[in-house]
């Protein structure tokens, strides 16, 4: 059994976002959450926000309640990018330059360890 969770429009760059999310990838969740823990990046906090939610959705689809948390691994994750905001930085000679702020979907899967 597997859920997942989805975080879109995360203010942060894709690249930036997947550094972090390389660290946690197959990883127990216990144990990925105590590595995202410790992590001193800004995507670390989202990405802990987005397991603990895919473990919340886990535990609401499981009707026998037999569940574990600690048991659980997370499958897969991954990250798309969003749409972009863009702005104008003005420069010299009456000249302006495009600035891009990009944004981030995050994807977390998490399911059961297999038997």
């Amino acid at each position: 059994m597997e859920a997942k969770a989805i975080s879109r429009h995360i203010r942060q760059a894709p690249r930036k976002v997947r550094r972090t999310l390389d660290l946690v990838r197959g990883k127990n969740v216990s144990r990925a959450l105590t590595i995202l823990q410790y992590s001193p990046t800004k995507a670390s906090k989202i990405i802990m926000k987005t397991i603990n939610s895919a473990v919340a959705n886990l535990a609401t689809i499981d009707e026998e309640g037999k569940i574990n948390p600690d048991e659980l691994v997370v499958r897969s994750c991954f990250v798309d990018g969003g749409p972009m905001m863009k702005r104008i930085r003005p420069r010299a000679m009456g000249r302006a330059f495009l600035i891009r702020r990009r944004t981030s979907h995050l994807t977390v899967v998490v399911s059961e360890p297999k038997s």
